[in-house]
């Protein structure tokens, strides 16, 4: 394997990943990683009244994880991430004007991506974790968030934005997990992997 490269993927039989997301499986490709079974969890995803960023997005993984049904034999991972302006949550935009006005609140600012792991161990243990990453956006002018929105990317990603794609380029700095932006913090996650008895490299 060259350097730089992701391990080959290999089958975990008793991974099960509570997420639709192909991002979280791509991400969880890098650790070597294909789950064998792919759960969609339904839950209500509203925040709770003062209810701050951090424990939000860790009550969301927590939550995924124990909604999916569960063999005796297998673990369940499932992600949440979280934008937050301050103490402020930005949900996943849902519209064109939706991912304007947020990249619009981002431009020239930073602020914070917050993505939870949790997992469900073989034994019915629940496990988490949480990652905080500082983004800071080049300050923006009309048309480039113009020029974003029309790209598409932003439907339906937390904050508006996806940094794995053209939003990218509008970052002036990061601090913190890169992989966390994107869905699913890898050194966390693999913690618990390790954790739960996954054999890992």
């Amino acid at each position: 394997m060259n350097a730089g490269e992701a391990p080959p993927t290999r089958l975990a039989p008793l991974l099960v990943l509570a997420s639709s997301s192909p991002r979280r499986r791509e991400l969880l490709a890098r650790l070597g990683l294909e789950p064998h079974r792919i759960a969609s969890p339904d839950i209500d995803e509203t925040p709770l009244a003062r209810e701050v960023p951090r424990a939000y997005a860790l009550r969301l993984a927590e939550q995924k994880a124990r909604a999916v049904d569960r063999a005796g034999d297998e673990v369940v991972l499932a992600g949440d991430t979280t934008v937050a302006l301050g103490r402020r949550i930005l949900a996943k935009a849902e519209s064109d004007g939706d991912v304007a006005a947020m990249i619009g609140q981002l431009s020239g600012r930073r602020h914070r991506c917050i993505s939870a792991v949790a997992m469900v161990d073989r034994a019915g243990r629940l496990r988490s974790r949480v990652s905080e990453t500082v983004v800071a956006f080049k300050p923006l002018c009309a048309a480039e968030i113009a020029d974003y929105v029309a790209c598409g990317e932003g439907l339906g990603k937390a904050g508006g934005y996806a940094i794995q794609g053209r939003a990218e380029a509008l970052v002036r700095f990061i601090s913190g997990s890169h992989s966390g932006v994107m869905g699913l913090p890898l050194f966390e996650t693999r913690a618990l992997l390790r954790a739960s008895g996954l054999a890992l490299g």
